[in-house]
C-alpha cells in the first residue's frame, strides 16, 4: 500500500524535473494538458478499476489479484525510466505507461484492505486496517519527500526507485500470502464494470477540464464540453446503481448503502479524501511558489524542501494512525472518528488565518495537528466500513472504498484549482500589472500578461518558477529594460512577492471549500450509530438459545493439539468435552454435545437430545442466540474465524514437517539403509516411511500388520 501511494505523489512533486528532462514547457500552448493527465492518469485508472479488480478478488482470490499488481507495478515502473522520446511523444509514454501503473495500483487498493479484513477478528481489525491506511496516507506525503531528492539528482530515478519494492514485494506477496477469504463463484457483470467505468471517468475528466480557461472566463465551466461531461458522468453513474439492482450477480451490491454504519462511513471517508487532495496541492504550491523563494531557496531546490517541510504532516499520520487503531479496538470507533475530522477541522481554520509568509514553527505546529486529526480518524472509519459488508463481498467493498479514496484524490484536482483560479482571477490581473509598471514595463505590456488566465501563474507557482521571463519574451521588452529591473524581473523574489496578497485571497476559498467536506465529513461520522459489524459467513448451530448456550470457543495454539485434543485434519477448536466440539469446516462454535461434531459442521450420530436435525432447525436457534445475546454470539463467531486461521497454520507447519522428514528419509535411503531401518531410526512405520519416499507400502515391519497411514 505504502509503494501504491509513494507513486501517487513522487510524480506530483517531481514534475518541474521530469519536464525539464523530456524538454516541455510546462506553459507553452498545449502542454497544459500534458501536465494535467500526467498527474490524472494514475489517479483516475485508480479510482476507476478498484471495484472491478476487487469484485475478480471476491470471485478467484485476493492474494492471487492482489500478487499480480506487484508485477504490473515493476514492468510499469521500467518502461517509465526508459522513456525514449522527448516533448509531447515522451509526454505521451509517460502518461500511458502511468496508466499502466495505476493498473497495478489498483490491483493493491482493490485487496489489501479486504485480506487483513479477512485475517483478522473484528476486535483486531482497527489495528490492523489502522496501519494500513495510514501507510497509504503517510505514503502519499513521504513520496513528496522522496520525489524531491531523487528530482535533484536524476528524474528517471523518480521511477527506478519502485522497480526493487515491486519485485521485492511480489516475490513476498507470492510466498508469503495464503487466501483466507471465501471466494464467491460467479460471472463477471461486463455491464455494471462498463458503465461504471464510463460513468466515473468522464466525470472526473469533465471536473479536471473545468480548470481551462474558456472563453473570456477564468475557469472551463461555462465549456459546453465540461457541463455535458459532467452531467453525462453523473447520469451514467445513476444508470449504474440502477443496473445493479437488477443483476443477479452484480459487481457491487447497492444495497450495502442500506446500512448507515457502511454508507455513512463511506461519505465521511470520501469528503476527508476531497479536503486531504486539496491540502496537499495548496500546501505544495504554497511552498514552492511562494514561501520558499521568499526565503532564498532556488527554484531547483524548491521540490526537495517543500517535501521536507511537509515531514510534520506525516509524523502527525504515524503517531495517531496505529494508536487510534487499538484504541478503537477497545472503546468503538465513533468517538475517535469524529474526534479526528474535527481537529482536521480545526488545522484548515489555522491554515486559512495564518500569514502567507508565516513563521515556520507555527505552520509546522498546524501541520502537526492535521496529520494526527487525519490519523485519529482514517482507521476506526475504515475498520468500521469493512467490518459492516459480509465476508463474501470484502473485495467489492474493498474496492469501493478504494474509489472513494482515489476518486476523491482526482476530485480534489479540479474542485481546488477551481477555487484558486476563481480567488486569484479578482485580485491577480491588478497586482500583476502595477507589479510589472513599477519595474519599468510599458503599461499596455503590463496590461497585456496581467489580462492571461491566472492558471497559468498558479500552474507556475506549483511547479516552482518564475514565468514572468517567459510571459514577458514575445513583447521583447527585457532587452529595453536597464539590467537591475531585468534581474528583479527575473529573480527569485519579485513573482512569490508579487502574487502572495492573491495567492492567500484564493487559499482563503481553497481552505474554505475543505472546511465545509471536513464539517460533512464529521457529521456522516457522528451520526454512524453504534451498528454491530455483523459477519455470519460461518453456520453455527446451538444447543440451546441463550447467552449461557454459547461459551466463547478458546482459541487453537498454532503448535499443535493442546490439551482439548485438536486434531489436524477437521478438529475441533475447544476439544470434545461437555461442551462438544466446533467443525473446522464450519461447525458449531461451541459443540453439539459429549459425542463431539462431524468434520463437515453436521450434527454427529447420536448426538445430545436437543440436537439439531435439520438446517431450519439450526438458523431458528441461532437466531434465538444472536437475539438473547448479539454480543457474545459475535465473539463465538470471531474468534471460530481465529481458530480456523490457526489451524492453517497448524497444517502448514505439519506439511513443512512432513518435507523435512521425507528430505532426511531420502539421504538415509541413499546411504544405503533399508526403509524398515528408517523406519526404526525414525520411531515410526514402515508403511509411513514408504508413503513419504513414494515407495509400495509394506507391512509394519515391528508387528507384521498393514501400518497406519501417516496422515492418520
Amino acid at each position: 500500500m505504502l509503494l501504491a501511494t509513494v507513486n501517487s505523489s513522487i510524480v506530483l512533486i517531481s514534475l518541474p524535473a521530469i519536464f525539464r528532462g523530456i524538454g516541455l514547457d510546462p506553459l507553452a500552448p498545449g502542454n497544459f494538458s500534458y501536465l494535467l493527465w500526467m498527474i490524472m492518469g494514475f489517479l483516475l485508472i485508480s479510482a476507476v478499476l478498484v471495484v472491478t479488480l476487487g469484485r475478480l478478488g471476491d470471485m478467484f482470490g485476493r492474494v492471487k489479484i492482489y500478487s499480480m499488481g506487484f508485477v504490473v507495478f515493476a514492468v510499469a515502473s521500467v518502461a517509465l525510466a526508459l522513456v525514449p522520446f522527448n516533448g509531447g511523444t515522451g509526454a505521451l509514454w509517460l502518461i500511458g505507461w502511468r496508466v499502466v501503473q495505476g493498473v497495478g495500483g489498483a490491483m493493491l487498493f482493490a485487496n489489501s484492505t479486504a485480506i487483513l479484513t479477512d485475517a483478522f477478528p473484528a476486535h483486531q481489525r482497527g489495528m490492523a486496517l489502522g496501519t494500513n491506511q495510514v501507510s497509504a496516507i503517510a505514503g502519499s506525503f513521504l513520496g513528496l519527500v522522496l520525489g524531491g531528492v531523487l528530482a535533484e539528482w536524476d528524474w528517471r530515478a523518480v521511477f527506478w526507485v519502485s522497480v526493487p519494492i515491486a519485485v521485492v514485494g511480489a516475490i513476498w506477496s507470492y510466498r508469503s500470502l495464503h487466501e483466507l477469504g471465501e471466494r464467491l463463484a460467479g460471472k463477471i457483470d461486463w455491464w455494471g464494470n462498463v458503465t461504471f467505468a464510463v460513468g466515473l471517468g468522464v466525470l472526473l475528466a469533465g471536473i479536471v477540464y473545468g480548470i481551462n480557461p474558456y472563453g473570456g472566463h477564468p475557469t472551463g465551466w461555462t465549456n459546453p464540453w465540461v457541463l455535458s461531461a459532467v452531467i453525462g458522468g453523473v447520469v451514467v453513474l445513476a444508470a449504474f446503481c440502477v443496473l445493479e439492482t437488477k443483476i443477479e450477480q452484480p459487481m457491487f451490491h447497492i444495497d450495502l448503502f442500506k446500512g448507515r454504519l457502511f454508507a455513512l462511513g463511506s461519505l465521511a471517508g470520501l469528503m476527508t479524501s476531497i479536503g486531504r487532495g486539496g491540502l496537499q496541492f495548496m500546501l505544495i504550491i504554497w511552498l514552492q511558489g511562494i514561501w520558499l523563494p521568499l526565503h532564498g531557496y532556488n527554484f531547483e531546490q524548491t521540490p526537495l524542501w517543500a517535501g521536507i517541510y511537509l515531514l510534520p504532516l506525516t509524523v502527525g499520520f504515524l503517531i495517531a494512525g496505529p494508536v487510534s487503531g487499538v484504541l478503537s479496538d477497545r472503546y468503538g470507533v465513533r468517538i475517535f472518528a469524529t474526534a479526528g475530522l474535527i481537529l482536521v477541522a480545526a488545522s484548515m481554520v489555522a491554515l486559512m488565518i495564518i500569514p502567507v509568509n508565516f513563521p515556520y514553527w507555527l505552520f509546522a505546529s498546524v501541520l502537526l495537528l492535521n496529520g494526527i486529526g487525519s490519523g485519529l480518524f482514517t482507521a476506526p472509519n475504515t475498520s468500521a466500513v469493512m467490518g459492516a459488508v459480509p465476508a463474501n463481498q470484502r473485495g467489492a467493498a474493498s474496492g469501493m472504498r478504494a474509489t472513494f479514496f482515489n476518486s476523491g484524490s482526482a476530485l480534489s484536482i479540479g474542485i481546488f484549482f477551481t477555487f484558486m483560479i476563481v480567488g486569484l482571477s479578482s485580485t491577480l490581473p491588478s497586482a500583476l500589472s502595477s507589479g510589472l509598471r513599477g519595474q519599468g514595463v510599458p503599461g499596455a505590456v503590463a496590461d497585456q500578461v496581467a489580462g492571461l488566465p491566472p492558471v497559468g501563474s498558479l500552474f507556475a507557482a506549483f511547479l516552482g518558477f518564475n514565468p514572468i521571463q517567459e510571459l514577458l519574451a514575445p513583447s521583447g521588452v527585457l532587452q529595453h529594460l536597464p539590467a537591475a529591473n531585468v534581474a528583479t524581473l527575473t529573480g527569485k523574489e519579485f513573482f512569490p512577492e508579487l502574487i502572495s496578497g492573491p495567492f492567500q485571497h484564493g487559499l482563503f476559498a481553497a481552505f474554505l471549500a475543505a472546511l465545509v467536506m471536513t464539517l460533512v465529513g464529521v457529521v456522516a461520522s457522528a451520526l454512524q450509530g453504534k451498528e454491530p459489524a455483523i459477519e455470519l459467513e460461518l453456520p453455527v448451530a446451538a444447543p440451546a438459545p441463550g447467552p449461557d448456550a454459547m461459551p466463547v470457543p478458546t482459541p487453537i495454539p498454532a503448535s499443535g493439539a493442546g490439551t482439548n485434543g485438536v486434531a489436524p485434519d477437521g478438529a475441533a477448536s475447544n476439544g470434545a468435552g461437555t461442551n462438544g466440539a466446533a467443525a473446522s469446516d464450519g461447525g458449531a462454535p461451541n459443540g453439539v454435545g459429549s459425542n463431539g461434531a462431524a468434520s463437515d459442521g453436521a450434527a454427529p450420530q447420536g448426538a445430545s437430545a436437543d440436537g439439531l436435525t435439520s438446517a431450519g432447525a439450526m438458523k431458528d436457534r441461532l437466531l434465538r442466540v444472536l437475539l438473547a445475546d448479539p454480543a457474545r454470539a459475535l465473539r463465538a463467531v470471531d474468534d471460530l474465524e481465529s481458530s480456523k486461521g490457526q489451524l492453517d497454520q497448524l497444517h502448514e507447519s505439519m506439511d513443512v514437517q512432513r518435507e523435512q522428514l521425507a528430505g532426511a528419509a531420502r539421504r538415509l535411503r541413499q546411504a544405503g539403509l533399508s526403509p524398515a531401518q528408517v523406519a526404526r531410526l525414525a520411531g515410526g512405520s514402515g508403511r509411513e516411511i514408504t508413503e513419504l519416499l513414494g515407495e509400495p507400502s509394506p507391512s509394519d515391519t515391528r508387528t507384521g500388520a498393514p501400518a497406519q497411514s501417516y496422515n492418520n
